[in-house]
């Protein structure tokens, strides 16, 4: 494949300036030349909905393709908690360096400078436009936007919409899509999976779906290609992801060409609905917002968590003396809203030390008792009543929770059967956001030009961890803010060049690829289904890739992988045929990828030999048990090539830190 050079082609000048000063002399696509340019976006999540609509409205003709029967069912819509932006509403501080900083601290300095800046000062652009679409932010009684915290921050700067903003924001970029649909600028293709890139000399000019209601084999060309297509966090089997999410967009460009960066930098949320049974397939994210008012907690003594576990006693009948608050005393500064590395890995070690309250002994309380208890009482003095009872106190504090969280309590009831207005919520960490994802430059193209990745599909902000609120702020910067300027560093090349013909050999070659991958799916006829291989290699990577990590058991994981991956294609069964409906072919195809990107898993955090955000290396820990950092020697982005010999090359990016100091991170 040759050598490949890593320019992350970040401007010259102050960090504050860089990008106000190469928005305004970057070359440009004049508005005649836009008309004659075509566009594939791939995805209609946050990013990928707002990155069609916007390109569509500057002229561009826009191709959009989602596997979904709608734009709508993207998995964006599943976000609770909030979006971020450095508004200050609250005057409590916070600037667009304020969320710069925090957001590289809370990435554990793993994260380019540049693209994290820039991400931070248009995120208050974000909230001015989605309010001119109709965004049912939260609004305080005088009838300003709402802020809340979140992890990782000292500050409010979270706009919601009770615990269903990724809902909301993703209607409101579907609306601007919807509307540049009906003038003819975009053309939607529901139900349609994209399979391959096509690269022309080079550079990527189109790509091959499968239309998945009828099995046909498609071709479509551009001038360049967008991906949108979510993150990985499915390679777990078990996750807060959508049943559907995948990494096959992302990784069938990686088998073109492109490099995946930093793939063992995964997200554990700390707030979830804890796994019930060996045959579950989904998990419950609690949004973060939660950790505002709710304490976490387990028991100190034996003797309740055993009663606990065995129902003889709930969390209310544990007196507060017996109760370890163990965020609060572990990470005073922070307490409950520590980032989500952090506090997931605390809950494990409450665990691992025999203090689980669910039955598997894996689970801790969420206990909104005391912000039921403090709402009360404001709420009984500013209407007057004198002496409010306890009943009364608990009526009023209710209420108000209910009018923050009501949606996000009323699921946890729907799935657990409790109360958790009653009795604490358990909780405990679950796969959810993947920050590493295909490598782009300050421009959101990849090493491939002419490709693009936009959202959870790259690697570029949240460093190794992400710090709750800041996916939305992400896919929206990158589609409504970013892309629509970045993309014409490289269209403004291709004004001369005439509209892409699907009938060149690159196109018939990349076809008869995919034709050849699904008849060799299809050929196998084995005994094992598809959903069986993807549940064992789920264990596999939380086993050896999950909360923390060894060398042993990386060794052991990668090789577990390749012979999952060779009993795959001997033994996987596919039903039905490949020119019809077939999900049981949609999903054989996302599982083969898998199997690689999980060994590529496996090789980039055995490669890491530190700690640091949500990789955590066992063998590199401080005496207090917290990550320990090599910024001597891992102070880069680590990029996979994967090669025609499936071997796995590593290139690099080294990270110029000139404006934050490098430091243990620390929120105690």
């Amino acid at each position: 494949m040759g050598e490949i050079k890593l320019e992350s082609k970040v401007p010259k000048g102050e960090l504050a300036e860089k990008w106000t000063k190469y928005r305004g002399s970057m070359n440009l696509v004049a508005p005649n030349n836009k008309r004659r340019i075509d566009v594939i976006v791939v995805g209609t999540g946050l990013a990928g909905a707002s990155a069609a609509a916007t390109l569509g409205e500057l002229g561009y003709n826009v191709k959009v393709f989602t596997f979904h029967d709608s734009p709508r069912r993207a998995h964006s819509i599943a976000a609770q908690g909030g979006i971020n932006a450095a508004k200050n509403y609250q005057n409590d501080g916070d600037s667009t360096y304020r969320l710069f900083y925090d957001t590289i601290k809370g990435g554990d300095y793993r994260s380019r400078e540049a693209n994290v800046y820039r991400l931070a000062e248009v995120s208050t652009e974000i909230i001015d436009q989605c309010v001119a679409q109709g965004v049912p932010f939260a609004r305080e009684y005088g009838g300003l936007l709402a802020n809340r915290s979140f992890g990782g921050v000292q500050v409010s700067r979270t706009f919601y919409a009770r615990g269903q903003t990724g809902q909301q924001l993703l209607i409101g970029a579907y609306q601007a899509l919807s509307r540049q649909a009906s003038t003819g600028k975009c053309k939607i293709y529901n139900r349609h999976e994209m399979l391959d890139i096509v690269k022309i000399d080079g550079k990527a000019r189109g790509i091959i779906t499968r239309n998945l209601l009828t099995g046909e084999i498609e071709r479509h060309s551009a001038h360049c290609v967008v991906l949108a297509t979510g993150g990985y966090g499915n390679v777990f089997y078990l996750s807060t992801n959508a049943m559907g999410s995948n990494v096959s967009a992302a990784w069938r460009a990686v088998r073109r060409g492109a490099l995946m960066a930093n793939p063992c930098f995964t997200q554990i949320h700390p707030t979830c609905i804890p796994v019930s049974g060996d045959y579950q397939s989904k998990l419950t994210l609690m949004s973060e917002s939660l950790r505002n008012d709710g304490r976490v907690w387990v028991p100190k003594k034996m003797d309740d968590v055993m009663a606990i576990r065995e129902g003889r006693m709930n969390g209310n009948d544990v007196p507060e003396e017996d109760r370890d608050y163990y965020l609060e005393r572990r990470y005073p500064a922070f307490g409950n809203l520590v980032p989500r590395d952090v506090a997931s890995r605390a809950a494990k070690v409450a665990c691992d030390e025999g203090h689980g309250v669910s039955p598997t002994g894996l689970a801790v309380f969420l206990d909104f008792a005391a912000a039921i208890e403090r709402y009360g009482k404001a709420e009984a003095f500013s209407l007057g009543v004198a002496n409010p009872s306890e009943a009364k106190i608990r009526e009023l504090g209710e209420k108000i929770v209910k009018n923050k969280y009501g949606n996000l309590f009323q699921m946890y009831e729907k799935i657990t059967g409790e109360d958790p207005y009653k009795v604490p919520m358990k909780i405990f960490p679950a796969v959810h956001y993947t920050m590493g994802g295909l490598w782009v430059d300050y421009n959101l193209e990849t090493n491939v030009p002419g490709l693009f990745a936009l959202g959870e599909a790259n690697f570029s902000d949240h460093g190794a961890n992400r710090l709750g609120a800041s996916a939305l702020m992400q896919g929206l910067a990158d589609g409504y803010f970013v892309i629509p300027y970045t993309i014409g560093t490289f269209l403004s090349g291709e004004i001369r060049t005439p509209q892409i013909t699907t009938d060149g050999p690159e196109f018939e070659e990349a076809e008869n690829a995919v034709k050849a991958r699904l008849e060799r799916l299809m050929g196998v006829q084995g005994n094992q289904s598809v959903e069986s291989f993807h549940r064992r290699l789920g264990k596999i990577v939380w086993e050896y890739c999950g909360m923390s990590r060894n060398a042993e058991g990386l060794k052991k994981g990668q090789q577990l992988i390749r012979e999952l991956r060779e009993e795959f294609y001997r033994d996987v069964y596919v039903p039905g045929d490949m020119n019809e409906y077939n999900p049981e072919l949609e999903k054989a195809t996302r599982v083969a990828d898998f199997l690689e990107l999980g060994e590529t898993m496996m090789v980039d955090a055995l490669n890491r030999n530190e700690s640091c955000g949500g990789h955590f290396r066992e063998e590199y820990r401080s005496e207090e048990g917290e990550a320990k950092r090599d910024d001597v020697n891992y102070t880069y982005v680590a990029a996979w090539q994967w090669t025609d010999k499936d071997e796995i090359v590593l290139h690099k990016e080294d990270l110029d830190f000139k404006n934050v100091e490098l430091k243990t991170r620390s929120y105690k």
